[in-house]
Order: C-alpha cells, then structure tokens, then sequence
C-alpha cells in the first residue's frame, strides 16, 4: 500500500469508466412529475448557468473554465443533445447530456438534478430517460463515468441499471473553490484546504 500525499489547493479523485454493451430487454421510464425539454444550441452562458446550478454541489467545473468557442463548439454539434429537467413548476431542475459524435456510441456526458430534488427517486426516473434516448437505432455502446466528488449513489444506480466498469483512474485538479470559479462554500462535504485567491461570480 501506498499514500501520496494531495498539496493544499488541489483535490484528487478516482474516475470510474462504465459501459453497457447490450440493449436492456426493457427501457421502461418509471412515472415522474418531471419532464425533458430539449433546448438546441444553448447559448454558453445559459448553459453554464444551469451546469452550475445542476453541478455545483459536486463540483462540476469543467465547462465553467472552457472557453465561449470550445464549449460552443460542443453544444452546436448535431451529435450533442441537451436536455433540461423541468420540474412542477416550469422551472429547470436538472440536465441531461447525450454525446453521440462517436459512430455507434453513445456517452452520458452530464446527469443531474438540483440538490433539493435528491433522495425522492427522481434520479432513477432521469436515468431510465437517458437510456431511453441513448439506446436509438445504430449505437451499440452506451458509456458513463463517475468519481468519487460525485452523488455517493452515482455510482450504485448505475451498476444497478446494468452498467459494468471497465477502468478507473486518478486525476488531480486545482480545486475550483479556491481560484475562483465556485464559491467556497458549495460542497460542504469536501474539506477546503488552502487560501481563495479570488470571489466565484
């Protein structure tokens, strides 16, 4: 056994591939107040808004540092879906991200719902509907993956739907609380080791 020690400022996590190789006999959505709506070519910075509000809680950064014209690049491809969660009320709670640019396959790029709608089975409804649209005519490959900063039930619900891991890996990143593109405060369950150099707007 060995142990590295993380620098302050940095956070490191383990990244779990999954695959599903087979259609599922049944891809069957269980009954949801909720609902998708597709939005086309969102602009960046209404989908950095809902990425935030979606990811934030877990730390999702990625898109948040990408620049205007690599992220448009992404979400105005054809092969790219985006889907908002809608919730009673009309308002976005949640984003699903298809990403069929590779022949054949289809990888669940962003799952996720708001954090006041964890822990009411809306995730297994949100994941059934990725299935639903992932599994379409000529995709034999559907792929996720997952980390430990991730919902502690990510990873279960997926090996639970059918999933299988195929690698993992570790990958360290400055933790994005502490340079400024998310609050210092947003996942309370991650210790914050280090000095914020500047406020997230």
């Amino acid at each position: 056994m060995s142990a590295d020690r993380v620098a302050d400022g940095q956070l490191a996590v383990v990244v779990t591939y999954l695959e599903m190789t087979a259609r599922p006999a049944s891809l069957d959505v269980p009954d949801s107040p909720l609902s998708l709506r597709r939005i086309d070519r969102p602009d960046p910075g209404r989908y950095r808004a809902l990425f935030r509000q979606v990811g934030q809680r877990w730390l999702w950064f990625s898109r948040l540092v990408m620049s205007d014209d690599k992220l448009r690049a992404i979400l105005d491809d054809l092969e790219v879906e985006l889907y908002a969660v809608i919730d009673e009320n009309g308002r976005e709670a949640g984003m699903l991200e298809l990403d069929f640019r590779e022949r054949g396959r289809c990888e669940i790029a962003y799952l996720g719902l708001v954090p006041e709608l964890a822990g009411r089975g809306h995730g297994r409804w949100l994941l059934a509907q990725a299935l639903r649209l992932g599994w379409r005519e000529g995709v034999t490959h559907l792929e996720v993956h997952t980390c430990t900063l991730d919902h502690p039930a990510a990873l279960p619900a997926y090996l639970r739907t059918g999933f299988r891991p195929f690698e993992r890996e570790i990958e360290r990143f400055p933790d994005p609380r502490l340079i400024g593109v998310l609050p210092p405060d947003c996942a309370p369950q991650v210790p914050l080791l280090g000095t914020v150099t500047s406020p997230a707007s």
